[in-house]
C-alpha cells in the first residue's frame, strides 16, 4: 500500500477509535432521543461521535472537506473529503442491539478511496482500501451466487421503499432463498465476508453508502444505484450490493428496472 494511503487508513481507523470511546458508554443506557427535521432519531451519541471525529480532522487534515450526517458539509470542494455517520442504525443503537456501525469514508477527487465500517460493542471492523477488505485485519471476500434462489437477501426495512418501489424488492424477497431485515450497514459487512448475497436499499444519503463502496469492492462485490451506475455525492440514494457481479446484472436488468 501506498505509504500516503496506508497513513490516511490509519487515520481512518483512528477516527473510529476515537468515536467508538464516546458511543460505548451510551449503549443500552437511559438517554433522550430527539427526532431531526426529516424525521429520523438523533442522540447525543451521534452528534458527540461527530464531533469528535470532526476536531480530529480539523487538527490533523485541516485543508480536509468533510460531508457530515448530523453537522452537514465543510469545504467538500477540495481534493480529499471525510464523509461520516457517526451511527449509521440509530434506531438500532437505540433499542440496543449491536448491528449498527459507525461509517468512515475518505474521497478522492470524489472517488472513494478508504471505507471504514466500525462496529464498536462487538468489536468488529471492515476496512476496505488498496485493492482489499479485511475484517479485524484478516482479508475477506465475497462469496459467488449468480441466482437469487440461492442467495441470501437483505435490506433494513421494506417500510423504507416508496411505493413504487415496493413491489420491485417484493419480488426479490418472492425469489430469494433467505431474506434478513434490520442489518442497516452491517449486512453490507456481512455481504463482503460472504454471508450475505444481496443488500438493496432506497432512499440512502451519502454519509450512509460512501463508506460501503470500497468496503464491497474491495473484497470483490459490486455496489452501485439501481441503474448500475457508480455511487457518488450526488446519487439518488438507491443502492444495490452484490457479492457476484452476474446476480447484480440480473437483478438491475430483471427487478429493479
Amino acid at each position: 500500500m501506498d505509504e500516503s494511503l496506508q497513513t490516511l487508513t490509519d487515520f481512518a481507523e483512528y477516527l473510529a477509535d476515537e468515536a467508538g470511546k464516546v458511543i460505548r458508554p451510551y449503549f443500552r443506557q437511559n438517554f433522550a432521543v430527539s427526532n431531526k427535521e426529516n424525521g429520523t432519531p438523533v442522540t447525543d451519541a451521534d452528534k458527540k461521535a461527530e464531533e469528535v471525529m470532526r476536531k480530529l480532522i480539523d487538527i490533523n487534515y485541516p485543508d480536509h472537506g468533510i460531508f457530515g450526517e448530523e453537522f452537514g458539509e465543510e469545504n467538500t470542494d477540495k481534493e480529499y473529503v471525510w464523509v461520516l455517520d457517526p451511527i449509521d442504525g440509530t434506531t438500532s443503537f437505540i433499542s440496543g442491539r449491536p448491528t449498527f456501525g459507525i461509517l468512515i469514508s475518505l474521497l478522492k477527487n470524489k472517488k472513494p478511496i478508504i471505507g471504514v465500517v466500525d462496529q464498536p460493542i462487538i468489536a468488529e471492523r471492515w476496512v476496505g482500501a488498496d485493492k482489499k477488505t479485511e475484517l479485524n485485519y484478516n482479508k475477506i471476500r465475497t462469496r459467488k451466487c449468480n441466482m437469487l434462489e440461492e442467495a441470501v437477501f437483505a435490506t433494513t426495512s421494506p417500510d423504507l421503499f416508496q411505493p413504487t418501489e415496493k413491489p420491485m424488492v417484493e419480488n426479490i424477497v418472492r425469489h430469494a432463498e433467505i431474506t434478513i431485515y434490520g442489518g442497516d450497514c452491517y449486512s453490507y459487512g456481512q455481504l463482503a465476508m460472504g454471508g450475505v448475497d444481496v443488500v438493496v436499499e432506497s432512499g440512502l444519503q451519502p454519509y450512509d453508502f460512501m463508506a460501503l463502496v470500497p468496503v464491497v469492492e474491495n473484497a470483490g462485490g459490486i455496489i452501485t444505484d439501481w441503474k448500475g451506475e457508480k455511487l457518488s455525492l450526488y446519487s439518488k440514494g438507491d443502492v444495490i450490493a452484490c457479492g457476484d457481479a452476474i446476480l447484480h446484472q440480473k437483478l438491475i436488468s430483471e427487478y429493479l428496472g
